[in-house]
C-alpha cells in the first residue's frame, strides 16, 4: 500500500514539473505525517531534476528532525510549519497595497499579507529586516512568520510610535532637523558593509526584471538594458530602495527602517533615485497615492526632500542642483523601464505606454550616459 501510495505521489509531482519546464517549484508539506527513505530518494531526484534547492514548507516537527538528520536541510530551504494566529478582536493599525497591521498585544504586531502575496516575497521582509538588525542597521525587529487564517503574516516589535512622514507634518517648525535625521539614517545605511549574500545584489534583482520583459521588448532591447545594469559597481553597502518618510518610524528619538522586502546590496545612488522618485517627481502628479504613502502634503514631501538631497550631497546652488536632477531622473527613467519585469499588475498593465513613452524615445538613446552615470554618482 505505502509502494503504491508513494509510486502515485512520484507520478504526480514529477508530472506537475514536466508540465511547467523552468517553473519554481514548491513542496507543501503541511499533510505529510510520515517519510520512508525511499520517500526522501524522491525528493533528491526532484531537486536534481529541477537543479537548485527546493522550497518545502509547512514541515511539522518530527519530519523536520527527518530532514534534520539526513543532510536535506542543507539541500533543501525546508521550514517548519508556520504557528497559526487570530486577529480576531485586535486594533487594526494600518492598511496598504499588501496587507493590513494589527496589534497583538502591548509589545508586537502582525502584518498580515494579501492573500496573493507569495510566501518567499513575505518571508524575504521577515528575513532582511532580521539581517539589517543583526548587522548594526537601525530597524524594526522581526519575530516569525505565522498563519493568520488563509493569509501568511510576519509578526514585528511594536514601535510606540509615528511615522517620520507624519512628525514632519505635525511639526513644520522642525523639518530641517528631521532631515538632518534622515540624511543620517541614510548615510549609515549607505556606509552599512555587510558579508556576502546578506541581501540581494542589486543587479541580479534588475537582471531578473530585465529577463521578464520579453513580452514587450525585442532582443536588442533587453541586451540593452542588461548592458546598463553590468554597468552598476559591485557594492558591500546596503540599499533599501523605498526610503521615503513614511517607511521610518521614530522610536525614543531614534529613526528606525520599517517595511524591508526591497533592501538589497548597492551603490548609494540606487536609494537616491528612489527618494528622488518619492519627494521630487511624484509629488508633482495628482494621484495622491504618494502622499498616503508619505504622509503629508504634496508641497512638504518636495520640500522635504529637495532639503534631503541638498543636504546629503552638499549641492547647494539651485542650478547646479536642477542639473543633479536631471540626472536621477535619467536614472529613474531606466528603472521605471524595467518595472513591468516585477510582475506588479499595474506597471504590466502600463507597459506598452512606459516602452513606448520611456524606453524607446529615453533609455535607448541615453545608454552610454546611463551607464557613466551609474559608475560616477
Amino acid at each position: 500500500m505505502i509502494q503504491t501510495m508513494l509510486r502515485l505521489w512520484k507520478d504526480e509531482i514529477f508530472a506537475a514539473v514536466n508540465a511547467s519546464p523552468g517553473a519554481t517549484v514548491t513542496l507543501d508539506a503541511d499533510r505529510l505525517e510520515y517519510i520512508s527513505s525511499a520517500g526522501l530518494r524522491v525528493l533528491m531526484k526532484l531537486r536534481k531534476k529541477a537543479g537548485k534547492a527546493l522550497p518545502v514548507l509547512n514541515v511539522s516537527l518530527e519530519i523536520f528532525e527527518i530532514f534534520e538528520v539526513t543532510g536535506f536541510t542543507e539541500l533543501m530551504d525546508v521550514k517548519k510549519r508556520l504557528r497559526e494566529i487570530s486577529v480576531e478582536g485586535c486594533e487594526k493599525l494600518g492598511e496598504g497595497g499588501n496587507g493590513a497591521v494589527y496589534r497583538l498585544d502591548e509589545d508586537k504586531i502582525v502584518k498580515v499579507y494579501k492573500p496573493w502575496m507569495q510566501w518567499n516575497v513575505i518571508d524575504r521582509e521577515r528575513s532582511f529586516a532580521k539581517t539589517a538588525f543583526v548587522n548594526g542597521i537601525p530597524s524594526v525587529i522581526p519575530y516569525d512568520t505565522v498563519k493568520v487564517g488563509d493569509c501568511l503574516g510576519v509578526v514585528f516589535e511594536l514601535l510606540r510610535s509615528d511615522t517620520l512622514g507624519h512628525a514632519m507634518r505635525d511639526n513644520p517648525d522642525k523639518l530641517e532637523a528631521y532631515v538632518d535625521q534622515y540624511v543620517e539614517l541614510a548615510k549609515t545605511l549607505h556606509s552599512t558593509h555587510v558579508p556576502a549574500g546578506s541581501f540581494s545584489r542589486i543587479q541580479d534583482v534588475m537582471h531578473t526584471k530585465a529577463d521578464n520583459l520579453n513580452k514587450w521588448c525585442s532582443e536588442e532591447e533587453m541586451a540593452l538594458l542588461h548592458r546598463i545594469i553590468d554597468s552598476i559597481p559591485d557594492s558591500d553597502t546596503v540599499t533599501h530602495n523605498d526610503l521615503h518618510p513614511g517607511n521610518i518610524m521614530i522610536q525614543d528619538g531614534e529613526l528606525v527602517l520599517i517595511d524591508m522586502p526591497e533592501v538589497t546590496m548597492g551603490p548609494s545612488v540606487c536609494d537616491l533615485v528612489a527618494i528622488y522618485r518619492d519627494m521630487i517627481s511624484a509629488p508633482q502628479s495628482q494621484t495622491g497615492s504618494i502622499e498616503r504613502s508619505v504622509g503629508m502634503p504634496a508641497e512638504l514631501i518636495m520640500r522635504a526632500g529637495n532639503m534631503f538631497l541638498e543636504k546629503y550631497t552638499g549641492i547647494t546652488d539651485r542650478a547646479e542642483l536642477e542639473t543633479y536632477y536631471k540626472k536621477l531622473g535619467l536614472l529613474f527613467a531606466f528603472n521605471v523601464s524595467l518595472t513591468p519585469g516585477s510582475g506588479s499588475e499595474n506597471a504590466m498593465r502600463l507597459a506598452d505606454v512606459i516602452m513606448n513613452n520611456l524606453l524607446r524615445p529615453v533609455v535607448i538613446p541615453n545608454e552610454q550616459a546611463i551607464r557613466a552615470l551609474f559608475q560616477s554618482m
